[in-house]
């Protein structure tokens, strides 16, 4: 997927119930999103796997691989993406259960669709606030999973260059100090040559166009 802001959210259904997946599809396309669905939890494993997705929503009763072992195996592969766990049972433990899982919201069957829909803008919401994009390469950083994806190869970040590239992708245009990025990103105890060390690595793992050098004043995010 386009990391561009125009490109249409996806979405991974997983559910085993036909009926309640078509419905469900066709009303979050008419909200603008691109779904694919899943009918059991190992055809919804393979999906989150191989896909990049910015909501996915998980009936707990799927065959073959119960939804929050799915939802489990996705979270111990590294996979981030908010996710909203459906069920019939709606005691107070099972909701628990569902959020140690690793899931973000829970919805009880049967559920009204306005509901639904609110809470998966609510979680996209979570997700766009949890990645940047780059204009290099079509790439975005995921500030959560601290990495960049888009490319042939997902690309690992230390804590420090996960902050020095957000603070340049946040503001492209802008050109910023040693000085600011150093009061932005880094600890009082560090010098200005930190903030070039880490432009160093980000260089290194990324490709030199990452960040442009203007000389005399500092760094910006790179365009190319």
């Amino acid at each position: 997927m386009s990391s561009s802001e125009t490109a249409a959210p996806r979405v991974l259904l997983v559910e085993d119930d036909r009926r309640l997946a078509e419905m469900v599809a066709s009303l979050l396309v008419e909200e603008g999103y691109r779904v694919q669905t899943a009918v059991d939890g190992q055809s919804g494993l393979h999906c989150g796997l191989t896909q990049q997705f910015e909501v996915m929503i998980i009936d707990r009763g799927l065959p073959v691989v119960e939804g929050l072992d799915l939802l489990r195996a996705l979270r111990d592969r590294a996979v981030v993406t908010p996710a909203l766990v459906l069920t019939a049972r709606g005691a107070l433990a099972d909701r628990v259960e569902g959020l140690d899982a690793g899931a973000e919201d829970y919805l009880v069957k049967p559920f009204e669709i306005p509901e639904l829909l609110a809470r998966v803008r609510a979680l996209h919401r979570r997700h766009r606030a949890a990645t940047v994009s780059l204009p290099i390469g079509a790439r975005t950083l995921d500030l959560s999973a601290r990495s960049v994806v888009g490319g042939r190869d997902e690309v690992v970040l230390s804590a420090r260059e996960c902050a020095l590239l957000a603070v340049l992708a946040r503001s492209p245009r802008q050109v910023f100090t040693r000085s600011q990025l150093l009061e932005f990103v880094f600890d009082r105890a560090d010098t200005v040559g930190t903030v070039d060390t880490y432009v160093h690595y980000l260089r290194r793992k990324l490709g030199r166009d990452v960040i442009d050098t203007v000389r005399g004043i500092g760094y910006r995010l790179g365009t190319q």
